[in-house]
């Protein structure tokens, strides 16, 4: 969905690139036509003219030229425009086909798709009572014009590739019934369920296909034609791969400036070809590439052996979307969990979109709060749970006795001396340290524990990674730091908390299933639980934000400490401070004083970062670029290591190193079979049959009922689907080491001599052994390590995403942040990343303005229990307007407050009570 920037875009969007496009050539358009329910209410036929076109960019009515909608403003956005488009199999079988079938059922499903999108449609309200409010009113009344087309555009002169697709060019127009004029329509909603509606078009069109006799496959995104070779996907993806390597090479990974790439590299027109030509061009590459010309392969792909008919039902697919979805977020938009329904049930005709949308709307498990048209859940599971953590917590106030009635002299300052303080006389079981980044967390920790130690308690110190426990905790003198699930799967160190003291640093990272084991574990051995972080920085990946749910929904006492030691420029603290304080304007504004922000030249966006990572660090100093998204961190890293090598700071050779990526799959995912591919790397996080912890295993063949495996000693075994919670499914990447460069671990592991190697763990690279092994020592404390060739789980470390960074201190930090990444930006991001240096932080960005508005949006996430809290409010706020104009108060609303018995007493009527 690509908004029109102007109506002189639209107007010409209109001649150049839908009616009458340099790249469509003779036969390859269809007419455009009118659609929507706004056609038959102007009084036009479906034919599209271009004056008719112009006259509704212009806001006038086609026939009688009045004005259309009530504002005129000559910055009103005119449309937009969304895109349909086929797969690539889709679209080799449509042009080599002799009849319309597959048209016939892409152009069904487009209408389908829109329509459901004109359903959406609302509006502002402008009259009456509420006119001053943002309250939105659906209308479900739309224009828009569609325009088929059969072919890509060209690239290096070569004939256009086949690729059916439709523009539908949505007019910013609607019908408001209720103040009878045609209104600008409120397009957000729409905007944001665009993969929602995608997944929904991808669906209709795959289903109509398999009951044409097509087999399909699910992709990444979509799906394929069972039968068409990748070879021919491949061979008519020249523009997709033109664009593509340019994205690369410019670090582009944002839907919008990708967008943006495609309108400024199309290629010139080409003349004098026509569609029967152009088969003709497309069969003979066909043909090329060795495939039979008998039949041309259509008989096979179409009616071939039917697929198995699955077992899948609705409640299937929604009981997957929910695990799937609430595995990381314990509130879900109602159009995500659906869209996520609509893809697990592609290739299965026999469950279709309306049968998944009424197992939504009737399941009962599925916590919903509807707020101005939008439906926001979450599950009786999460409340549940959330519910318990909160009640362990609240069961623990006021049981202990406190560690001093009076508390021993300290040397720490104001505020860490009142948090040690708090934690010293509590009676509460649990108590919250809540620290901002930078304010002397672990100095307040080591004085804290050696108090708590004198008063006869043990404290047993873990965090929630092994590179916050086994790596900065040990560092700083805490030698037995362990992580949260070693504990909560030791008995042995569960039986050493009895009556002691258990620290928990970096809370904030715990979700709420490990925080409310580490509740009942504490209450289970009496013991105190004390949690220290910071619920302005990253929460966890798993989801809850428990630290923050426990101070703000189970209100437990928290002491705070705000004094900001890490920052030794008076500048820079201020930025940090205000940014803590989640004034982000000021932030910013701070940062600009001190000349921290750099804009970035768009054809060399990272020559200046690189130039001043690499001074910084020859001056000695710790050096660290965070970028929100591995996109533009990789590019980041290419060009540092190239500096660095032409500065003879790492070798000259490189040797080839195979890395293991995580695909992070949800346990959801993993348990679906259509999500593995051949070559995709199986390692165990537990034991399973069959299989050890640790052990890894190559994906081989891939059916419905088996995904056969084999190790590295070709042993042979199937993947256990059932205990997907065991292990996690890697891809293999080839990637350059060179002699000094700097790396890091990205998982647990040991060496070739069982020396511990933790996630985050930073090594530089010595050189490689005579058996190819490689060399490695820790900068730290030189400890050297000997890493096989196929370890997998290591990256360069000279950049990383916020939340890896989190928990680190370097000398001056380097923040790449162009308007690519801004999808990525939110205020813990933006906060984390500033406040990594000591003596200074430097940002490159190419629009500061947006970057603002960006790092300004909250990035906590809404638990279940507030949801029911945003679903009483809202309840009561109807049924005050609901009573207020003297109407009926629905049983739901009456349930959410008293306010109709307070009414009728305020009126005198008599209550029911």
């Amino acid at each position: 969905m690509i908004q029109s920037q102007s109506l002189h875009h639209a107007k010409s969007y209109f001649s150049q690139s839908l009616r009458q496009s340099d790249y469509y050539l003779n036969g390859q358009e269809l007419p455009g036509r009118f659609n929507g329910r706004i056609v038959a209410r102007l009084g036009l036929d479906d034919a599209i003219h271009r004056k008719t076109f112009h006259a509704l960019c212009e806001n006038k009515h086609p026939l009688t030229k009045q004005k259309l909608t009530q504002r005129n403003h000559p910055n009103r956005r005119v449309g937009y425009d969304i895109n349909f488009h086929c797969p690539k199999s889709v679209s080799a079988l449509h042009v080599l086909s002799k009849d319309t079938h597959i048209m016939d059922a892409f152009r069904e499903s487009v209408t389908e798709t829109m329509l459901d999108i004109e359903r959406q449609v609302q509006t502002r309200v402008r009259k009456g009572k509420q006119k001053n409010t943002t309250e939105n009113r659906s209308t479900g009344e739309l224009l828009w014009a569609e325009f088929v087309h059969q072919t890509a555009r060209p690239v290096d002169s070569i004939e256009p590739d086949p690729h059916l697709h439709c523009h539908c060019f949505t007019f910013n127009v609607t019908w408001d019934d209720v103040e009878q004029c045609y209104k600008a329509g409120e397009f957000g909603d729409i905007k944001r369920d665009m993969p929602f509606y995608q997944a929904a078009f991808h669906k209709r069109l795959s289903d109509k296909l398999m009951g044409l006799g097509y087999r399909i496959r699910r992709t990444d995104m979509a799906f394929e034609v069972e039968g068409v070779p990748q070879a021919v996907i491949d061979l008519f993806s020249k523009r997709t791969g033109e664009i593509g390597q340019l994205a690369d090479k410019l670090g582009m990974t944002d839907a919008k400036e990708l967008d943006k790439l495609g309108s400024r590299t199309r290629s010139k027109k080409q003349k004098g070809l026509s569609m029967d030509e152009l088969k003709s061009a497309w069969r003979k590459q066909i043909y090329d590439l060795g495939m039979d010309k008998q039949g041309e392969g259509k008989a096979i792909i179409r009616y071939g052996e039917r697929q198995a008919n699955q077992s899948l039902k609705a409640a299937d697919c929604i009981a997957h979307a929910l695990k799937q979805r609430f595995e990381r977020a314990s509130v879900c938009d109602g159009r995500g969990i659906l869209e996520t329904a609509f893809r697990h049930a592609m290739g299965d005709v026999s469950v279709n979109l309306e049968a998944i949308t009424g197992a939504f709307e009737h399941d009962n498990h599925i916590i919903r709060v509807t707020d101005r048209g939008r439906e926001t859940c979450s599950t009786q599971t999460v409340l549940a749970e959330e519910q318990r953590m909160v009640k362990l917590a609240r069961d623990g106030r006021g049981v202990m006795l406190p560690l001093y009635h009076t508390t021993p002299d300290m040397t720490l300052d104001g505020g860490q001396s009142a948090a040690v303080k708090h934690l010293l006389t509590t009676t509460d079981q649990v108590s919250i340290i809540q620290g901002r980044a930078g304010t002397g967390k672990t100095t307040l920790m080591k004085e804290a524990v050696k108090l708590i130690e004198q008063a006869g308690s043990k404290v047993m110190v873990v965090a929630p990674t092994s590179d916050a426990s086994r790596g900065v905790l040990r560092a700083e003198g805490f030698t037995d730091a362990e992580t949260v699930a070693l504990l909560l799967s030791s008995p042995v160190l569960q039986g050493k908390l009895k009556n002691n003291v258990l620290w928990v640093d970096e809370a904030g990272l715990l979700g709420t299933g490990d925080m409310a084991a580490l509740l009942a574990l504490v209450k289970e051995q009496n013991a105190r639980l004390i949690l220290s972080g910071d619920t302005r920085q990253h929460g966890s990946v798993v989801r809850g934000d428990a630290l923050r749910i426990l101070h703000t929904v189970a209100g437990i006492k928290s002491a705070g400490v705000s004094k900001i030691y890490r920052q030794r420029n008076h500048h820079y603290k201020q930025a940090v401070q205000a940014l803590a304080d989640s004034d982000m304007k000021t932030g910013i504004m701070r940062l600009q004083e001190m000349g921290a922000i750099k804009e970035i030249d768009p054809l060399q966006p990272v020559v200046t970062l690189v130039e001043d990572y690499v001074a910084t660090i020859k001056r000695s100093k710790t050096a660290l670029v965070v970028s929100p998204t591995h996109k533009q961190g990789d590019e980041v890293t290419v060009a540092i290591r190239k500096r660095l090598r032409e500065l003879g700071r790492i070798g000259q050779q490189e040797v080839a190193v195979t890395r293991l990526v995580n695909l992070n799959f949800t346990e959801a995912q993993r348990e679906d079979w259509r999500n593995y591919k051949p070559m995709q790397v199986i390692q165990f996080n537990q034991n399973a049959i069959g299989f050890k912890r640790g052990s890894k295993w190559s994906v081989q063949e891939i059916t419905a009922s088996d995904i056969s495996l084999r190790d590295e000693c070709g042993n042979l075994a199937r993947l256990p689907l059932h205990q997907a919670d065991r292990f996690d499914v890697f891809v293999k990447k080839t990637f350059g080491l060179s002699s000094g460069d700097s790396l890091r671990i990205t998982r647990n592991g040991a060496d070739i001599s069982g020396k511990r190697l933790n996630n985050g763990q930073k090594l530089e690279m010595t050189g490689i052994d005579e058996n190819g092994h490689i060399q490695a020592r820790n900068p730290d404390n030189g400890a050297i390590y000997t890493l096989p060739q196929d370890y997998g789980h290591i990256a360069h470390a000279y950049s990383m995403t916020s939340h890896a960074s989190q928990g680190k201190t370097v000398d001056e930090v380097f923040i790449y942040q162009p308007a690519a990444t801004f999808a990525a930006t939110n205020q813990k991001q933006f906060y984390v990343s500033v406040s990594r240096g000591r003596d200074a932080v430097h940002l490159y960005t190419d629009d500061t303005k947006e970057l603002l508005a960006a790092a300004s949006q909250m990035g906590d996430r809404l638990s279940a229990m507030e949801l029911l809290v945003k679903r009483k409010n809202n309840n009561q706020e109807r049924a005050e307007q609901l009573i207020r104009n003297n109407l009926p108060v629905p049983q739901e609303h009456k349930a959410a407050s008293q306010i109709e018995l307070q009414h009728k007493a305020r009126t005198h009527e008599p209550s029911p009570v």
